[in-house]
């Protein structure tokens, strides 16, 4: 007997348009349980599609075992999954991949690589140091002034940044970013808030990007920090952000050079600060961010009027090699 199912056109359709499909999730890095969450959203708007979509979690099964799907939707964070190295092994496949390529994502990883471009390519950013063990903590502090934070260069999620906010505090923040990454940079505080530019690319060619809505960030807490992204249910996402029209645009049209300047494709997200006198400076570009229910690209791209499933799709598209 035939079971006549309604959906069975448009399943066939989307089969037949991206075939089968890995989503990459979980990982070893230090956002493991963030990928899995936001990979577990990305699998199920896919099947719910009628996407022939599967999750692969590179931690659990070798990659060679993604040599029989056809496109890989990348939902990995942090190392391995969003600095070059999953991309370049996706490459040596030959399987079209979602996101940056492996130059991009690996600049995009490191804060101190993207802000020495972005510094050559005249895009703003607050000013920063690099550290090391054998620093002079003083200067630095002088030379940036407090409070200031202190990151390593290759973490994402706020792992391992503080905020020092007292003389001679900076030895100690930095020993805890340390721990994460041996490349650790302080950075001058700038102190009108937080906001964010979700980027997507337009549909029309490649290329071609459009940047959504910006979104204010209002933490609770001393700052965005891990447990402000993912943990707490008081953080404040303001949409539209309380930028004039005008300053909003000005600002997506130099997020998305920023975006271009590392390399990037495909999807990312760039997030910059304010000061108190209206001045915007780009802090960092993130080339696989979170699709979690606390996530800012899904929040931003709804508020343009784009569901999660279209969203998905959106980058699903996107999909290639290198």
């Amino acid at each position: 007997m035939i079971s006549l199912d309604e959906n069975m056109p448009k399943k066939i359709d989307m089969n037949k348009r991206f075939g089968k499909v890995a989503v990459l999730l979980g990982g070893n890095s230090g956002e493991r349980e963030v990928s899995l969450k936001s990979g577990a959203a990305v699998l199920s708007a896919l099947q719910a599609q009628g996407i022939d979509a599967h999750g692969f979690d590179p931690r659990e099964k070798p990659l060679h075992d993604l040599e029989s799907f056809d496109r890989v939707f990348i939902n990995l964070h942090g190392r391995f999954g969003e600095d070059g190295c999953i991309q370049g092994a996706l490459e040596m496949l030959h399987i079209p991949y979602t996101g940056s390529g492996v130059m991009a994502s690996a600049i995009g990883m490191d804060k101190w690589r993207s802000k020495l471009l972005w510094r050559a390519t005249n895009v703003v950013t607050p000013d920063f140091e690099l550290v090391t063990a054998n620093s002079d903590f003083a200067a630095i502090e002088a030379k940036l002034g407090l409070p200031l934070f202190v990151k390593p260069a290759n973490e994402g999620s706020s792992i391992g940044i503080s905020k020092v906010k007292e003389s001679g505090g900076l030895e100690a923040a930095y020993k805890i970013a340390a721990e994460a990454d041996p490349l650790v940079i302080a950075e001058k505080f700038v102190d009108g808030g937080e906001y964010t530019v979700g980027i997507i690319g337009d549909g029309q060619s490649d290329g071609d990007f459009m940047a959504l809505p910006i979104i204010r960030i209002v933490p609770k807490n001393e700052f965005y920090d891990f447990d402000a992204k993912y943990l707490r249910n008081d953080t404040e996402y303001l949409c539209p952000c309380g930028l004039s029209a005008e300053k909003e645009a000005q600002i997506q049209q130099e997020a998305l050079l920023a975006f271009r300047a590392i390399g990037c494709k495909g999807w990312g997200r760039v997030d910059f600060l304010m000061d108190s006198a209206g001045n915007h400076y780009f802090l960092e570009v993130n080339t696989s961010p979170g699709m979690t229910d606390h996530s800012l690209v899904p929040m931003a791209a709804k508020a343009a009027g784009m569901s999660f499933e279209a969203l998905v799709i959106r980058i699903l598209e996107s999909a290639d090699v290198g």
